[in-house]
């Protein structure tokens, strides 16, 4: 079968044609082509400066020949470097022979002083002497000592035992075994027969003060000195 053909092809194409610019996609058709004379000249870029006029130019300054109040010439003194050296000699100390260590036939050497085997710092004066930071901190902490042993004394002396004497000792002993005597009867007064669960707490009770009661009187009459807590 044929291809189909649209009726508006021509005017479609007409109207695409119309609306496209010529360098739309390829640049402007014409392009303006630079002048020959314009060429880029040597140093046209270069500032210039304005030109001088002649009222400038006579203004010269004319050099001084007198030198100004202020110049110091310069004097240069002749040294006799030989006497100078010889009296640098013979008014200076002698040097002193350094000590060396040989030690291989074929006498090499090297010296003694830095190699440790010379006695250097025990010759020194201040030698095995404590330096201070190291004195005043001993002392530091012998005084930190002495306050925490003083402020050890001062709480064991607040918390020291006190000494019953024997009247405090006998009425003490006399109240206990008054109280152990109250208890005591009203142990004996208990019912025979306990069949309830607080008669039985009741006699336990009675029992155990009882005996913390006996432990306290044995305990004084044993001890002649008794020591209490303030």
């Amino acid at each position: 079968p044929l291809r189909y053909i649209s009726k508006l092809r021509e005017l479609v194409k007409h109207e695409g044609d119309k609306n496209k610019s010529q360098w739309k996609t390829m640049g402007p058709a014409k392009v303006a082509v630079p002048s020959p004379n314009d060429f880029l000249q040597k140093r046209s870029k270069e500032s210039k400066l304005a030109p001088k006029t002649k009222e400038e130019d006579g203004k010269k300054l004319l050099p001084l020949s007198v030198p100004p109040r202020t110049y110091h010439p310069v004097t240069r003194i002749k040294k006799n470097f030989i006497s100078k050296n010889a009296l640098a000699v013979m008014t200076g100390e002698p040097k002193k022979p350094r000590h060396f260590c040989v030690d291989t036939r074929q006498g090499d050497k090297y010296l003694l002083e830095p190699s440790g085997l010379f006695p250097k710092y025990i010759n020194k004066k201040n030698y095995g002497v404590l330096p201070k930071y190291v004195i005043q901190r001993n002392e530091e902490m012998k005084r930190e000592e002495e306050e925490y042993q003083a402020s050890v004394l001062e709480q064991l002396k607040k918390k020291a035992m006190k000494l019953l004497s024997e009247e405090e000792r006998t009425d003490v002993l006399k109240a206990l075994k008054k109280n152990w005597e109250e208890i005591n009867r009203a142990y004996q007064s208990l019912p025979i027969v306990t069949d309830t669960r607080y008669k039985q707490m009741h006699k336990e009770e009675l029992e155990l003060k009882l005996k913390q009661l006996e432990h306290d009187i044995a305990a004084i009459e044993k001890h002649k000195c008794v020591y209490i807590a303030n």
